[in-house]
């Protein structure tokens, strides 16, 4: 390994091939990014990148060796066996020395790409190889400043979110315990405290910006830290976090609320993760959390009712429902939902409306359909709100089946009368009613065969023949392409309860399908059409 003097001269040129790897013309940036590959083995390279993304005086190029040395770190700090260490271990000790105050020290750009840089870095070496990474950063929250404070809460992050997915091991248990040690007690005065300055600055809205990204990361590391066991610490403080997250829940500031109708605000964006954290509770820690459970529901119930249909609410709106998909399923918690006043209007006031296709959902059939075809028909993990929705339908069925299919056979007619008073205009009321009989009637799925077990009070074949065969059997394969595309996808979802000869019709028209102009309905076709082929009857016997 060489090694590359820290001098001004070296800082230079490095600074004028970084430049470079900069340029529009290929001539110029290839052979740079090479040169910069060629030295990177060297001895001090990563220490002399952190220098200029410290001290260099313009702005381009500290984000651009920001990015690199982000980049460098990821490529090269892993030690694989028998092959040779790329860093060497006196560099290595000295980005561990300084990137925790160099991260909390730069501006928000270079403080994202370092923030990653210590967790990849956190990922090979912490707990064992850095142990004072934690120490150094809870420090900081006594600063006050919640620039630093949010660099803090933003590393930690993504350090910890690969607790929800790690398997149980006595390691990760370690170490989960020695960052709660650590980290858990600080976290809840820092919680504490930036509700107090919530109120402080209620009018002051740059202040709310920055407290509201503060509180919106706690809470996701509330739910990283609680994922695999109820640690004592969070289970003595539940009262301060969980009337606090309530408060939260129904909080409403006007200055916090935004005009735009995509993107998620602040506000939007903590409440989700707060009904993350509320769900995790009720399923994992249902004894610990019953105290609260009733005001959860009765919030996040409000929420549902109050929140528009615009794009921007989604993931509010689908973690909400998936709030009340995994309460109404748990035995306990049936006495919330028994009424039939309470089971009314849970579907008529939250499953019905989060059904509808909307404007955003049309657009993405015509102009996006990889998107639309890979969130309809693989359930992506993507959260919408339909899935949601479809989701409460299951959970409820759990224990109301007989009084939920009734209320909702009432909503499937007159979606149906809709649309046959005037199918132009009102062509998305059979859409929902659709959605609605497959969500009522699935309650097994595999994606061999479709619906495997359905629920017994839906008629599955009457509705095939009077409300799909007619779309199939259209003779304009273009006309209304997102009923077609459900008539599709109900054959497609139901192949093993529909009869025999049923399918068999079927198959001709989808053929004549695979000629449509709408990419997801031929697409659509196509996948049917495999499906049904494939299928294997009794006695093994196909189609």
């Amino acid at each position: 390994m060489g090694t590359m003097e820290l001098n001004d001269g070296n800082l230079q040129t490095l600074t004028e091939f970084m430049r470079k790897t900069l340029d529009p013309d290929p001539s110029v940036r290839r052979p740079a990014e090479k040169f910069l590959e060629s030295v990177e083995g060297n001895q001090n390279y990563p220490i002399l990148l952190l220098t200029l993304l410290e001290k260099s005086q313009d702005n381009v190029i500290r984000v651009c060796a920001a990015v690199t040395f982000k980049n460098y770190i990821k490529r090269n700090w892993r030690i694989i066996e028998d092959e040779p260490n790329k860093i060497s271990d006196p560099d290595r000790t000295t980005i561990k020395a300084n990137i925790v105050n160099l991260m909390l020290s730069s501006p928000e750009q270079i403080q994202k790409q370092l923030s990653d840089a210590i967790s990849i870095i956190g990922r090979e070496d912490f707990p064992q190889k850095w142990p004072d990474l934690l120490t150094e950063m809870v420090t900081r929250f006594q600063s006050g400043d919640f620039h630093i404070i949010n660099g803090v809460l933003r590393t930690a992050h993504s350090l910890f979110k690969r607790y929800r997915h790690e398997f149980k091991s006595n390691e990760l248990w370690l170490e989960i315990k020695l960052v709660l040690d650590t980290f858990a007690n600080p976290l809840t005065e820092l919680f504490k405290a930036t509700i107090e300055l919530c109120q402080t600055h209620a009018t002051d809205i740059n202040a709310l910006k920055i407290l509201f990204s503060s509180l919106t990361l706690i809470s996701k590391l509330f739910y990283s830290l609680n994922f695999q066991d109820l640690p004592e610490l969070f289970e003595d403080n539940m009262e301060t976090w969980m009337s606090n997250f309530h408060n939260l829940l129904t909080l409403d500031n006007k200055l916090l609320q935004t005009d735009d109708e995509e993107e998620a605000g602040l506000l939007e964006l903590l409440k989700s993760q707060i009904c993350d954290n509320a769900a995790l509770y009720a399923q994992k820690y249902d004894e610990e959390f019953q105290p609260y459970l009733p005001r959860f529901v009765t919030a996040i119930w409000n929420l549902l009712v109050s929140t528009g249909q615009e794009v921007k609410y989604d993931l509010l709106v689908s973690n909400a429902i998936q709030f009340l998909a995994s309460v109404c399923e748990r035995p306990h918690y049936k006495h919330l939902f028994e009424d039939q006043n309470t089971l009314t209007s849970i579907c008529e006031k939250v499953i019905v409306p989060n059904m509808e296709f909307r404007s955003a959902d049309e657009e993405a059939f015509e102009d996006n359909s990889e998107e639309y075809i890979r969130r309809d028909l693989e359930g992506s993990d993507i959260d919408t709100r339909r899935r949601a929705a479809c989701d409460l339908v299951r959970g409820l069925c759990k224990f109301f089946e007989g009084p939920v299919t009734a209320i909702f056979s009432g909503y499937v007619n007159s979606m149906l009368g809709e649309y046959a008073k005037n199918p132009g205009v009102n062509w998305k009321h059979k859409d929902a009613a659709i959605y609605l009989v497959t969500s009522l009637a699935s309650k097994a799925q595999t994606a061999k065969h479709g619906i495997t077990q359905a629920n017994e009070l839906v008629n599955l074949t009457e509705f095939f023949v009077n409300h799909i065969l007619t779309d199939l059997k259209s003779q304009n394969v273009n006309e209304f392409p997102v009923l077609k595309a459900d008539a599709i996808k109900y054959v497609m979802i139901f192949r093993s309860q529909l009869p025999k000869e049923q399918l068999l019709q079927a198959v001709p028209l989808l053929v004549a399908h695979l000629q449509a102009e709408s990419t997801v309905e031929h697409t659509y076709a196509a996948h049917a059409l495999e499906r049904l082929f494939t299928m294997r009857g009794p006695n093994n016997s196909t189609l």
